[in-house]
């Protein structure tokens, strides 16, 4: 596939509008066009000794899920490891893309992927997403009325206030008078600047409406995961079935305050990779996730919710073998898809 078909074709899978706003995701490298891919990698982390793998393997992309670009590059040199990732895939026409918290929203993603370890339960999201946009643009609309007499006078300077979209004018009868309504969208800064018009007629003031403009929020789309169990389950068993979901011979673990291993659980709130802002707050018997600050662990053992940490990526690069069955299906067979070998996490129990 041409390059640029297949980003396309990726960002159809998880559009990057679903991607925090602090993120850096989509194609982070591209060797001069035209480029064919025949051959896309997946990996978690792309680190040297991955990059390496995929330059003997012949990858004409990799899909990164972590971005190996984050922090802005003032530099391309082989001074650093990431500058020198930038370097080797540009060296042999490698490009580079990441979808990273994009995967992490989607129904088919990463934590939809997790919840999977838990055994059967109903799971939503923690913090849904909505639709990136829908509806029209800016976050309030505003509708008044005006006559002849005010209407080009108040509309020429409304035009002069920036951030005001999809003005619109319709005939109107009010109180037996013709009259002309008037609609716009406009952002939270233009609003005030609006108003402050409109005040200075108080006919006008009077008759005027303001909406805000909710974006509908996207079903089963989101961050964070909180699932209920179909039955409850004790802690210990948990603990057994996320080790053998994630092929991990340790997790770590912090029992709630009053609970026990032996302690049944119904409620899991789960987030992959790193999950304290994600999971702060929520009201579950166990928070699951990659890893979190200290002081949020004693957070929650102190509110009764028992934890279990699993090193950031060990709950993440699982997920990257059902995304080659799916993007496989995805794709329509159309390239060759690749898991990398070399990808782990860097931290061991020793």
């Amino acid at each position: 596939m041409n390059l640029r078909e297949l980003v396309s074709a990726l960002n159809d899978f998880a559009s990057p509008a679903l991607a925090e706003s602090w993120d850096n995701v989509g194609l982070l490298v591209e060797p001069s066009p035209p480029h064919t891919v025949n051959t896309l990698f997946l990996t978690n982390d792309l680190t040297e000794e991955v990059m390496e793998e995929a330059v003997q393997k012949k990858a004409d992309l990799v899909l990164s899920y972590h971005p190996p670009i984050f922090a802005p590059l003032k530099r391309v040199t082989w001074k650093t490891w990431k500058e020198r990732l930038v370097v080797r895939a540009l060296e042999n026409r490698i490009g580079i893309y990441s979808p990273h918290t994009a995967y992490d929203a989607v129904p088919h993603g990463v934590n939809n992927w997790l919840t999977k370890g838990l055994g059967t339960c109903t799971a939503v999201p923690l913090h849904p997403s909505t639709a990136p946009s829908s509806p029209a643009e800016g976050t309030h609309r505003v509708e008044f009325c005006a006559d002849a007499e005010h209407l080009d006078a108040v509309l020429s300077k409304i035009k002069d206030i920036p951030e005001i979209s999809c003005l619109t004018t319709l005939p109107a009868r009010v109180e037996g008078e013709e009259q002309t309504r008037v609609s716009l969208n406009c952002s939270q800064k233009a609003l005030l600047e609006v108003v402050a018009l409109l005040s200075q007629n108080s006919l006008l003031y009077h008759k005027t409406e303001i909406l805000l403009l909710q974006k509908p929020l996207l079903p089963h789309t989101g961050m964070g995961r909180l699932c209920t169990l179909s039955e409850p389950v004790s802690l210990s068993d948990v603990i057994e079935r996320i080790k053998g979901h994630l092929q991990l011979p340790h997790v770590r673990v912090a029992v709630g305050a009053g609970r026990t291993l032996e302690s049944p659980l119904k409620k899991v709130a789960l987030c992959a990779g790193s999950g304290s802002s994600v999971l702060k707050g929520t009201e579950a018997d166990l928070y699951l996730t990659g890893e979190m600050s200290h002081h949020d662990v004693l957070d929650a053992v102190a509110n009764g919710i028992s934890v279990i940490l699993c090193e950031h990526s060990n709950t993440e690069r699982g997920f990257l073998s059902e995304l080659r069955d799916a993007l496989a299906i995805h794709l329509q067979n159309k390239i060759n898809i690749i898991v990398s070998e070399k990808d782990r996490d860097p931290l061991q129990v020793a």
